[in-house]
């Protein structure tokens, strides 16, 4: 409930999720739709800004306000959720590293951002380029194949990444538009999960941009990645695997209160084996919530275990996604196969987390390396 301390920004994205996002989320998974009204209202609430610097008209908010609006958003449609998240990382970055005009452009609300690292190259591991930027006659021309993008052929621009154009390093930072001649989108995504979240391939054959399209410096791309791109979408990356985690929990105890075993005269509520499993189930929800309140505490603190908890939160987020979806299957039984109960949805676009990169294994390897005191990269 709203309380006179509630900022703006919170009532805007509950009645937007209850209003607009709640009632397509169906139709947007069965379509494969990008979710355009969704993406509109927020801009039109200033919510596209909320990572945006206030001197530019964004609200100045960070990773907490970020994970809590793509949980809520995750908890109706975890494709409406991705769309925002990679928007939010795309978002930092430009408000980190990018001209005035780029950076009003996105607080305006009508200017939607993503990121375009992943590689068919190189795959998973984002922090390592393929791409290329070359110098000619004082622009800069990019050529890439872009593997997954979310939001391609629906965003306004792409955050992008290169190898260096000319100095030392792994890679270079782009603000790449749209609608640049030579920027290709592959076909239209057609999914397990996350199926509205519009993820294709880019590919650049002989883009062109000006000098001053690179964020940051030439060659401060793996540092940006790692300062300003991970923790965001580490974080809210757990944010919407809390979300579809919550949502079907909140599913399943509806259906077994609901639900009765007429010749018994009970509900299925009333079975000790389900509240054994949706005990589990609760408790996996509780330990994801706690760890990502602890990791975005860390992160705000500047804690010496901030880097530790943001490589935690994404890795735990994933498996107990998995594993809450997995029993709520179980516990709903024949009526968790029916697209209207919503239940099979939460546990197709909870499988997306292990795989997205970095990936739930190399996430592992990392905590690893960072427990032994070795380098992550190396």
């Amino acid at each position: 409930m709203a309380t006179a301390t509630t900022p703006t920004w919170i009532e805007s994205i509950e009645r937007i999720s209850e209003e607009i996002i709640a009632p397509a989320a169906a139709e947007i998974d069965a379509a494969g739709a990008f979710p355009r009204a969704a993406i509109n209202a927020m801009g039109k609430a200033g919510l596209l800004g909320l990572v945006g610097g206030k001197d530019v008209g964004g609200l100045g908010e960070g990773h907490r306000a970020a994970a809590r609006v793509v949980e809520r958003i995750a908890r109706e449609c975890a494709s409406t959720a991705m769309v925002v998240c990679m928007h939010y990382c795309g978002a930092a970055v430009i408000e980190g590293f990018g001209p005035r005009e780029a950076r009003e452009a996105v607080t305006q609300g009508e200017h939607v951002t993503t990121l375009a690292f992943t590689e068919s190259g190189s795959r998973s591991q984002f922090w390592a380029p393929m791409s290329t930027a070359t110098g000619v006659n004082g622009a800069v021309r990019l050529d890439a194949k872009k593997s997954w993008s979310t939001s391609a052929g629906e965003a306004d621009s792409y955050v992008w990444s290169s190898r260096p154009l000319a100095a030392e390093g792994a890679s270079t930072i782009w603000l790449v538009p749209a609608k640049a001649p030579g920027l290709t989108v592959g076909g239209p995504f057609d999914g397990l999960g996350l199926r509205g979240n519009c993820s294709s391939s880019l590919l650049a054959d002989g883009v062109m941009v000006g000098a001053d399209a690179m964020l940051g410096a030439d060659g401060q791309g793996f540092d940006i990645m790692m300062g300003t791109v991970l923790p965001y979408f580490q974080l809210m990356s757990a944010a919407v695997s809390l979300g579809v985690s919550e949502s079907a929990t909140q599913k399943t105890i509806a259906h077994l209160t609901t639900t009765r075993y007429e010749h018994l005269n009970q509900t299925l509520a009333e079975q000790p084996t389900s509240r054994a499993y949706l005990a589990r189930m609760k408790i996996k929800v509780d330990l994801l919530r706690t760890l990502l309140d602890d990791s975005l505490a860390a992160v705000e603190g500047g804690r010496a275990d901030a880097m530790l908890r943001v490589l935690e939160s994404k890795a735990a987020a994933g498996e107990i996604a998995a594993e809450v979806t997995d029993l709520a299957m179980r516990l709903c039984g024949g009526a968790a196969f029916r697209k209207e109960v919503g239940v099979e949805r939460n546990f197709r676009d909870a499988r997306a987390a292990n795989v997205m990169a970095p990936t739930t294994d190399a996430l592992y390897d990392f905590i690893g390396k960072a427990l032994t005191g070795l380098p992550l990269f190396g």
